[in-house]
């Protein structure tokens, strides 16, 4: 089980490694771009060299990027032509990288419910599929379920999974969207429950990375707060619960957390994790 966050690009990609060191991350996520913006600047050859290299030198073992907040495939048809360009620029800079997959939120039905845009998104995704890099993965991330978000059960990602049907089409689990979508995998039996149902409907196997985010709001409250590890609603016992379960053993975590600063994941979120992880392991 690898442990890491997402970290800043800033000052170019390569900088991005540097971060992840400071904390002693071993996983990262990234943006590849402005995540509140369609501009897309693609990347050049010297970031994409130092990026690869600076990775390989500090041992980081694997690396994500999470596509632009924008990404709307159940909206009007613009917004998803405009989505779909956008995965897939998302998804070139993955291979260009060495990235395992690029992680997304699938958007809002704006109310017209999710049977009347399923086929819709799962032709969107197909494309963006088609056209992707052969060995880089299109991950989709649960959602809390606030307001008439796509994705929040493990039924409606399981049916977009199947209408798709596509060997690279992945699944990301956030642990606060989880909660907050009416999951207690904080509890023994709820999470036995909650990966039992994750596996009927969509697969285990279809489970390739966490977003480790504890919880400011109680559980099936539908709403998007992440909270740092143990200061939450998820709690401590709750990570370790979560980081015990057997469907979570060989995946990378990722934190997403406000940070002890408020200025993102940081060292003490991670090293929270790491005591866990060491506490499992002599167990």
């Amino acid at each position: 089980m690898d442990l890491g966050a997402h970290v800043s690009t800033a000052g170019g990609i390569s900088k991005a490694v540097e971060r992840a060191q400071e904390i002693g991350a071993e996983t990262i996520q990234i943006f590849a771009s402005s995540p509140r913006a369609w501009a897309f600047k693609p990347l050049s050859e010297d970031h994409i060299l130092a990026f690869r290299e600076a990775a390989e030198k500090a041992g980081i073992r694997s690396t994500f990027i999470h596509a632009l907040y924008l990404v709307n495939v159940g909206g009007a048809p613009d917004l998803v032509e405009k989505s779909v360009a956008a995965l897939g620029q998302n998804m070139h800079a993955a291979g260009q990288i060495g990235a395992e997959g690029v992680i997304f939120h699938s958007g809002s039905h704006k109310g017209v419910g999710f049977d009347a845009v399923l086929d819709q998104a799962a032709d969107a995704l197909t494309r963006v599929l088609a056209d992707g890099p052969p060995d880089v993965q299109l991950i989709i991330e649960n959602c809390a379920g606030m307001g008439a978000q796509i994705g929040a059960s493990f039924a409606e990602l399981g049916r977009l999974v199947k209408a798709i049907d596509h060997p690279r089409l992945k699944i990301c689990l956030d642990t606060e969207h989880a909660f907050a979508a009416g999951y207690n995998i904080a509890d023994p039996d709820g999470i036995e429950g909650a990966m039992a149902e994750f596996d009927k409907e969509i697969g285990l196997d279809r489970l390739v990375v966490v977003h480790a985010n504890d919880a400011k709001v109680e559980l099936a409250s539908g709403l998007d707060r992440h909270e740092n590890i143990g200061e939450g609603n998820i709690g401590l016992a709750g990570f370790e619960t979560i980081m015990a379960h057997p469907a979570f053993q060989d995946l990378p975590f990722l934190l997403e957390v406000p940070g002890e600063d408020k200025k993102g994941p940081d060292k003490a979120n991670l090293d929270r994790l790491k005591e866990i992880r060491q506490r499992l392991a002599g167990a």
